[in-house]
């Protein structure tokens, strides 16, 4: 009989790992690309997240954004070595930031379509390029814009790949010798010289 009253089993409409709607806008976001770890509400009802994007050869890291006032941040910049956020780094600036900001909740961002978002890309790397030399990019460079483009890593590498060969360039794929697997680089290409 004491059993019974501490055991509770779930229903079909209760899943185990069910997400809950957020309350301020009465549902759930899941951007694709990336995972929200936290979520914070700012003063008057923005919501401030703490997501990440990649799991990267040395650790996950964490990115914060503002869905009121277009705070957006992934990195310490006082910091002169591992200046990406952990997650509690990422959870205190996000906690900081909703603490102080009055910003209302804007409209969730629309997952734009496939080719929007190659385009946002390609305009990444075309102002990537410097005029003294090549520019090494890296697919977590674009956290913080992750919230707007929505794509998986997988997909952002497949565009990079295909921009090496439609427009050598302006981007450049290097292999690594020095390594078993294959780790690739991009490069965005050093502007034309006059």
């Amino acid at each position: 009989m004491a059993l019974t009253l501490f055991s509770r089993t779930r229903t079909a409409i209760e899943p185990e790992h069910a997400p809950q709607p957020w309350p301020e806008i009465g549902e759930t976001w899941k951007p694709e690309g990336v995972v929200v770890t936290q979520r914070f509400l700012g003063l008057a009802g923005a919501v401030v997240l703490v997501y990440t994007a990649d799991t990267g050869a040395n650790g996950t890291y964490y990115s914060v954004a503002c869905l009121g006032c277009h705070f957006a941040s992934a990195e310490d910049r006082q910091r002169t070595y591992n200046r990406r956020y952990s997650l509690a780094d990422a959870a205190k600036v996000a906690n900081e930031h909703a603490t102080t900001c009055r910003a209302l909740p804007r409209d969730l961002p629309a997952r734009p379509d496939d080719d929007t978002a190659r385009e946002q890309l390609h305009a990444w790397v075309r102002r990537a390029r410097r005029n003294t030399e090549d520019v090494q990019l890296w697919p977590s460079d674009l956290d913080l814009i992750r919230l707007t483009l929505q794509r998986t890593n997988d997909w952002i590498v497949g565009v990079f790949q295909q921009l090496a060969v439609d427009q050598p360039e302006a981007l450049r794929i290097e292999r690594s010798q020095y390594t078993d697997h294959a780790f690739v680089s991009y490069y965005a290409r050093r502007l034309p010289q006059d």
